[in-house]
């Protein structure tokens, strides 16, 4: 291969010196020349001005001290990028007579209405803002057991004063929340139309306001969400609260629990289901709004009752079992 071959192939800017160029170079400094022919492997070297030939030796070549070639080769990306901003301003001048003759395109896009919310305090002061305005309805789904107390401190005053302008109240928990006595008191206290419906697994936290704006986490530690706007958004969000609520069961102090099923309780149920479906006992307790330990209570329970002595035999038997036949499903 010819020497112009290989340079054209080996050609590229400063800022991605290759690997032997830099090692080549380096050499030349430590050194103080090197031979022509080793350039063969570095054309570039030269391209950049980093090599050039010595007064005493033709066959050798001398390095550019690296405080002379730096600033020259940054001289270029300058010249670089004013000839790319000429060329930004040539382009805007040039579409800013054709946009006035397209005139459709000259409207602003359309928003997208979703604001991205960073950390907790922007979260919690955005919700509030919007519950302070609303005029109808609160839907929320809350994925877990217990809340903390902190939080239902402070959402008291909050969903009371939403209550008190005639506003009505939603809310989805998981079946675990009614052994949850701080959330129970929590809703007795609460004055007006509130409801609450439990289910074994539940979306992730949710929050529409008026059928106008809808909150949903973006992370999964919550310090980032998201607020939606657009009406398509939020009335597909209202729509998927609003099927999972029929299929939910209602939650009051008084509220009578059915008995078990040939031993298998309703959480016995539902454990068994995502047992069939492959799942481990920490994903178990996550999806049930469990601890891990009193998931496995349930698993070992439900392994007794049905007589298995493995983790597999127990999907076998649960199959055989007819159990998940069975739409039984209040807690």
């Amino acid at each position: 291969m010819s020497s112009r071959q290989n340079r054209e192939l080996h050609a590229h800017g400063a800022e991605e010196l290759c690997e032997a160029g830099m090692s080549l170079y380096a050499r030349a400094l430590r050194e103080g020349s090197v031979l022509e022919v080793d350039v063969e492997a570095a054309p570039c070297l030269l391209g950049l001005g980093l090599l050039h030939p010595g007064m005493d030796d033709e066959k050798r070549l001398v390095p550019t001290a690296p405080a002379v070639a730096l600033p020259r080769l940054l001289r270029a990306f300058d010249e670089r990028i004013a000839e790319e901003r000429r060329r930004e301003t040539r382009l805007a001048d040039s579409f800013e007579s054709l946009m006035r003759i397209d005139g459709r395109n000259t409207a602003p896009a359309e928003p997208t209405g979703i604001t991205v919310l960073n950390g907790l305090e922007r979260i919690n002061t955005a919700i509030t803002e919007a519950m302070a305005d609303a005029s109808t309805e609160l839907l929320t789904v809350q994925p877990g057991g217990a809340r903390p107390l902190k939080a239902l401190a402070i959402a008291l005053p909050r969903d009371q004063a939403l209550l008190d302008r005639g506003c009505r109240m939603r809310t989805l928990y998981q079946h675990t929340t009614r052994h949850a006595l701080p959330v129970v008191a929590h809703y007795e206290r609460l004055r007006g139309a509130v409801e609450v419906r439990t289910l074994d697994e539940i979306t992730e936290r949710l929050i529409v306001v008026d059928g106008a704006v809808a909150f949903i986490p973006a992370k999964r530690d919550r310090t980032i969400a998201l607020e939606l706007r657009h009406p398509a958004l939020v009335d597909y969000l209202v729509t998927v609260f609003d099927r999972l609520w029929s299929l939910a069961t209602p939650m009051h102090p008084k509220a009578v629990r059915r008995p078990s099923l040939n031993g298998i309780t309703p959480r016995q149920h539902a454990i068994a289901a995502l047992l069939i479906e492959g799942h481990t006992d920490a994903a178990i307790a996550d999806r049930l709004g469990l601890n891990i330990r009193t998931a496995r209570v349930h698993i070992a329970k439900l392994a007794a009752t049905l007589g298995s002595e493995s983790r597999a035999q127990l999907g076998y038997l649960i199959g055989r079992s007819g159990i998940l036949e069975s739409r039984d499903r209040e807690p």
